[in-house]
C-alpha cells in the first residue's frame, strides 16, 4: 500500500520567519527516515531538517533563500505502508511542472528602499525613535513590529514597505536602520561615525569570507546592548579544591561510558541557588523601562562555540535537577549545537547565562549581557595559586569568575553581594543542601 506523505516544518518554537540556506533533495530522490532534507538558519542557529518519511520525493516545495515557520510544506514523498519506497511513473511530469512553473520573488530592491527611507534635503533625517505621533499608518504583521521595537524603530516612519500592498518587512525595518546609521543618527541623536572602508589589497593577497547568518545577528545584537546597556563587570576567584575533589570522586565511581561530571555542574547549581537570594538577577527589564519583570522560573543558557558560531542552548528548571541529570542534558545539547540539530525553541527562555572559557584558558574577560537578561556569569580556567590561610602559603586550586550585569536593574553592592554568594557556594558545595 502506498500513500503521500508530507513533510513540513516541525515545531520550532515562537519563530516567525527561518531562511531556508540549503536544500539538500530533489523529486525523483529516494529518501530514509531523518535524513536531513534542508539546512535551516534562524539568527540563532543553524539546523539540519531531518525527513519525517522514508520514500521517492515527488515535489520540493521550498528553495535557498526561501523564508519558512512551523508548518510550512518541504516536499512530498511518495512512501509504502512498510517505509520502502517506489519508482513512481509521474516524477518526470512532476518535475516539468516545477521547472515551468514562475517563480515570483517578493525581495526588495535595496536602491528602491533606500529612496523610500532617504528624506528630501529640507527635512530631518528620521531618527530611531519610539514615539506613536504620526498620521501615517504602517501596515506590518506582529512579528515585523516587534522585530522593530527590539531595534528601536518606529515603524510608522517607514513610509512604504517592498511587500505586498506596501506592507512593510523586515528588511525594510533593517535598510532603515542602515539609512539612519549611515547618516549618523541613532535614539538619543548623537552621531556615531563608522569605520571608513579600506582597501588592503595593496599590502597583499587577501581573502574574504562572508560570515555566517549567526554571527552577522550575534554581532548586531551584541552592539545593540553595547550601545544601549549601561554595562559593570565584577570580578571574583573561588577556591575550588574541595569541589574539585569531590567532583573527581563522583566520576571515579562512575562506570565507563557513563557522563562524567564537569566543575560547570556545580557553576550552574551555585548560580541559580544564589539567583534564588536576588532576584533582581532573575529579571528583565520592561520595554518602556519603568518596570522589572521578576521570573520563578530558572532556566540556565550555556554559551557553546559551533563552526558556525556562538550559540546558547538553554537547559530548563534548573533547580529542580539534580548534578547528573543537568550533565546528560548539557552532553545532549552541546552535540546537538555542534551538529546544526538545535531547533529554536532550545535556545528559548533563558534567565541568565554562563559564559565558559576554562577549557581554553585565560585569566579574566568581559562577557556581554544576552539581553533581555540582567547579567552573564564569565568563567576562565582554575589555576593552583599559593594561598595565605593566616600561618602559611599552601597551594589551593582557584577559579576566576566574572559578572557582567545591567546596572540600571543591579547596583554595584548588589553584585558583589551576589558574586560572593556564588563563591561561598563553590568553597563549600554542602551549602547547597540548606
Amino acid at each position: 500500500m502506498t500513500n503521500l506523505v508530507e513533510i513540513r516544518v516541525p515545531d520550532v518554537g515562537n519563530v516567525a520567519e527561518i531562511d531556508v540556506v540549503e536544500v539538500l533533495i530533489q523529486a525523483g530522490d529516494i529518501i530514509a527516515l531523518e535524513q536531513t532534507v534542508a539546512t535551516l538558519e534562524t539568527d540563532k542557529a543553524s539546523m539540519d531538517l531531518p525527513s519525517s518519511a522514508s520514500g521517492t520525493i515527488q515535489q520540493v516545495h521550498i528553495k535557498p533563500g526561501d523564508k519558512v515557520s512551523e508548518g510550512t510544506l518541504i516536499a512530498t514523498v511518495l512512501a509504502t505502508e512498510d517505509g520502502k519506497s517506489i519508482p513512481d511513473p509521474t516524477s518526470t511530469s512532476t518535475v516539468a511542472v516545477v521547472a515551468e512553473t514562475p517563480i515570483i520573488e517578493q525581495k526588495s530592491e535595496p536602491t528602491k528602499i533606500l529612496a523610500q527611507s532617504t528624506p528630501s534635503p529640507k527635512q530631518p533625517l528620521p531618527a530611531i525613535q519610539t514615539s506613536e505621533t504620526t498620521t501615517i499608518k504602517a501596515h506590518a504583521s506582529p512579528s515585523v513590529r516587534l522585530f522593530a521595537r527590539e531595534l528601536g524603530v518606529n515603524v510608522s516612519k517607514i513610509n512604504t514597505g517592498s511587500g505586498r500592498k506596501g506592507r512593510i518587512l523586515k528588511d525594510d525595518v533593517k535598510n532603515f536602520v542602515k539609512q539612519a546609521l549611515t547618516e549618523g543618527t541613532t535614539a538619543g541623536g548623537a552621531g556615531i561615525p563608522s569605520i571608513p572602508a579600506v582597501d588592503f589589497s595593496p599590502f597583499g593577497d587577501t581573502e574574504i569570507l562572508k560570515l555566517s547568518k549567526i554571527k552577522r545577528l550575534t554581532g548586531q545584537n551584541l552592539t545593540r546592548v553595547w550601545l544601549n546597556l549601561p554595562l559593570v563587570t565584577y570580578h571574583e576567584e573561588a577556591d575550588i579544591t574541595e569541589m574539585e575533589a569531590f567532583r573527581n570522586t563522583l566520576n571515579g565511581e562512575k562506570a565507563k561510558g557513563e557522563v562524567k561530571i564537569t566543575g560547570l555542574m556545580f557553576i550552574i547549581k551555585a548560580l541559580v541557588a544564589a539567583m534564588q537570594q536576588f532576584p533582581n538577577f532573575n529579571a528583565s527589564l520592561s520595554a518602556d523601562g519603568e518596570s522589572l519583570i521578576i521570573k520563578k522560573y530558572f532556566n540556565i543558557g550555556i554559551a557553546v562555540d559551533t563552526p558556525n558560531g556562538l550559540v546558547v542552548p538553554v537547559l530548563r528548571n534548573v533547580n529542580n535537577k539534580s548534578i547528573n541529570e543537568l550533565a546528560i542534558e548539557l552532553a545532549e545539547k552541546s552535540e546537538k549545537a555542534r551538529l546544526g540539530k538545535l531547533l529554536p525553541n532550545d535556545m528559548q527562555g533563558g534567565c541568565m547565562t554562563i559564559s565558559s572559557l576554562g577549557g581554553i584558558g585565560g585569566t579574566a574577560f568581559t562577557p556581554i549581557v544576552n539581553a533581555p537578561e540582567v547579567a552573564i556569569l564569565g568563567v576562565t580556567r582554575a589555576k593552583m595559586q599559593p594561598v595565605w590561610n593566616g600561618k602559611e602559603f599552601v597551594p589551593r586550586l582557584m577559579l576566576p569568575l566574572d559578572l557582567t550585569y545591567d546596572h540600571r536593574v543591579i547596583d554595584g553592592a548588589e553584585g558583589a553581594r551576589f558574586m560572593a554568594t556564588v563563591r561561598q557556594y563553590l568553597v563549600d558545595i554542602r551549602r547547597l543542601l540548606l
